[in-house]
């Protein structure tokens, strides 16, 4: 989802798997474990089958005061195990009145939110099966609402938002992530009108079958062909009017987006909508062509504060660039490949929210794409903990944090980009998305990591370490100094968060000169210390960490001339030397380590301070730097070789 205005606390029933709600996702076999590779918690005894296929009939009547719901669920399934029984997940308010296979009659217990059918005899191992649930109630509240009702401009509407545990509030269902039907007919019959002539439509996923008028009534018929889980199922009533904008128009590869907006807000969604093409387009550029081409995309409007990315049909409050932009990105990152547990709702959020930026970066530009980073980097920065991970999936105000799920989950993949590069970053996602063991699956983050890792070579098990399971952020310190052509660069880290000892991270430096002058520099800043020289041709004015805002950090600090060359402190001598280098202390300082490093930042040598001379003959001419770990602190001192 987009946006989430309403707080709330959502009881989770023991069965659950951690799942997700959005605001605006089996698991791929890999050698590798980490410890935030946790063992999925589901409902054992909804793990015994594999859907296959949902047809769902529904009727609703949004005209009266409290909307019911009435149904028949009919869902196929092949058995993974010998299975007596088959078990739904279904609210215990709702009312199961018969159960049948086929002409037979099924025994059932409805109770812990379960429903529990007793099948005829054993179902084997991989046969296929099915079974038809007729029920009715009107759905208890929870989560963001589930099964709704309200009006716009005093016409009634219906609607369903069933992320991250709703869609067993309102029907019979597999809820947990771990199964996708790979079929569904969605079958809705209401009133043809509201009143006189407003009449009702229904949105919903997947192609428009058909709309028959049955006397007073609608019959909708939408099909969609692509595996969904059971919280993208969705539908919505109300006096929608419908028009088609089309992505790639003119071409064979003509993608039709069906927009269901209200009649007051015809004129607006119409000049809003057209821009859906082109992000279509960017991000089939960008990553993959859109992954229900060959049904449709659109956008139902509904009253709730936000966007949900139901498949291939999102429901939005309204048509600004940026919600169209997150949802739209859903198909690909929540929809296609949908987080495999709601630890990593990251990987439906976090792209999302990145889109945006990258929608901001490819219309706009590179500098209202800066404006954009430093955005979510205040916020993100706003508190000094707070993990990508997310720790408590039984709250859906931390599933759907938008400071972690989504503004550091959109930074962490800013921040691969800039060490992986364009081409590898973009790469490694085209990989992930065609994954045949991801594609219209689910995913965790080692899955994602795994093809970072695979097309860049990269070991990052310490970046997801420390950017995705850590908490906080860094604040660097910069200390340089210029010498002889060369600038000595000295970078420390604070940490805001115990959870992470020390970020491992490129960091991106800025060297701006009296003349203008720019020279970039990627440091490889791996330790707490470390020195890194390199020539510069011109007089340095300013050095800036990250000033393009590649990273999350907060406070950063360059000091200049830290590293003084005239400091009494340290006396080195004779400098410049042909030979050797005898190192002294002024005032009593005790030495403690002494470490002498090449132009190029290389540790030539380290030795305790109880020697005090250095032979420099082995070493080529040129210019080195001395330095000196001492009570008070670390001193340097540049060395000419001669």
């Amino acid at each position: 989802m987009k946006s989430v205005f309403v707080f709330i606390l959502i009881f989770v029933f023991q069965q659950v798997l951690a799942q997700d709600i959005d605001s605006a996702g089996p698991i791929c076999a890999a050698n590798k474990t980490t410890n935030w590779n946790q063992s999925l918690i589901i409902n054992p005894n909804t793990s015994n089958y594999d859907i296959t296929y949902h047809r769902l009939e529904w009727t609703i009547n949004p005209n009266v005061t409290t909307t019911s719901i009435a149904g028949v669920v009919t869902t196929y399934w092949k058995a993974k195990s010998p299975m007596n029984t088959v078990t739904f997940d279904l609210k215990d308010n709702m009312s199961v009145s018969q159960v049948r296979q086929r002409t037979t009659n099924l025994s059932f217990t409805h109770s812990n939110d379960e429903l529990v059918i007793t099948l005829p005899s054993t179902q084997s191992i991989g046969v296929l099966d099915s079974l038809s649930i007729t029920y009715s109630g009107i759905p208890a509240s929870g989560g963001f609402g589930y099964f709704n009702q309200s009006t716009h401009n005093s016409v009634p509407i219906v609607w369903s938002l069933s992320e991250p545990y709703g869609a067993m509030y309102w029907w019979p269902c597999k809820q947990d992530l771990n199964d996708k039907a790979d079929s569904v007919d969605i079958i809705v019959t209401h009133p043809r009108y509201y009143s006189g002539s407003t009449e009702y439509k229904t949105a919903s996923n997947g192609v428009l079958i058909s709309e028959t008028i049955s006397g007073a009534n609608k019959i909708t018929h939408w099909r969609h062909n692509y595996p969904i889980p059971a919280y993208l199922i969705a539908f919505s009533i109300t006096n929608y009017v419908a028009y088609t904008n089309w992505a790639y128009e003119g071409t064979p590869q003509a993608i039709p987006i069906l927009n269901y907006v209200y009649p007051e807000g015809l004129t607006t969604a119409q000049s809003n909508t057209p821009i859906t093409a082109d992000l279509i387009e960017l991000y089939g550029d960008l990553f993959e062509v859109y992954p229900y081409a060959d049904e449709k995309y659109g956008h139902a409007q509904f009253p709730w504060g936000g966007g949900m990315e139901h498949t291939t049909m999102s429901f939005m409050v309204n048509f600004g660039r940026s919600l169209i932009a997150h949802e739209l990105a859903h198909q690909w990152f929540g929809d296609k490949i949908t987080c495999g547990s709601w630890e990593d709702i990251w990987l439906n959020e976090g792209f999302a929210t990145y889109c945006e930026g990258l929608t901001i970066e490819a219309l706009d530009g590179s500098n209202a794409f800066k404006s954009w980073r430093s955005g979510k980097i205040s916020n993100i920065t706003g508190s000094t903990g707070g993990s990508v991970f997310c720790t408590d999936t039984t709250s859906v105000n931390r599933i759907f944090d938008g400071r972690l799920s989504y503004n550091k989950g959109s930074m962490v993949l800013n921040m691969l980009r800039y060490k992986l590069g364009n081409t590898q970053f973009f790469q490694s996602i085209k990989n992930y998305l065609s994954d045949p063991n991801l594609a219209y699956g689910y995913a965790r983050t080692i899955d994602l990591q795994n093809h970072f890792e695979a097309q860049s070579g990269m070991d990052l098990d310490e970046f997801f370490a420390d950017w995705f399971m850590g908490q906080g952020y860094p604040s660097y310190q910069l200390q340089w100094s210029q010498s002889a052509g060369q600038v000595f660069i000295v970078v420390n880290q604070t940490q805001s968060n115990p959870s992470v000892s020390f970020y491992e991270m490129p960091l991106p430096i800025k060297i701006t000169g009296t003349g203008g002058e720019i020279q970039w520099l990627r440091l490889e800043h791996t330790s707490n210390g470390q020195l890194f020289t390199q020539p510069v041709s011109f007089t340095i004015s300013q050095i800036e960490i990250d000033p393009d805002l590649e990273l999350i950090s907060k406070n950063n600090t360059v000091v200049l001339d830290v590293l003084d060359e005239e400091d009494n402190d340290l006396v080195v001598f004779p400098n410049p030397t042909s030979g050797f280098i005898q190192i002294q202390t002024a005032n009593g300082i005790e030495l403690k380590e002494i470490s002498l490093f090449n132009s190029n930042g290389q540790l030539l040598l380290h030795q305790n301070a109880q020697n005090l001379f250095i032979e420099m003959s082995s070493f080529p001419t040129g210019t080195f730097m001395l330095q000196v770990k001492t009570e008070k602190g670390i001193l340097y001192k540049t060395i000419l070789k001669e």
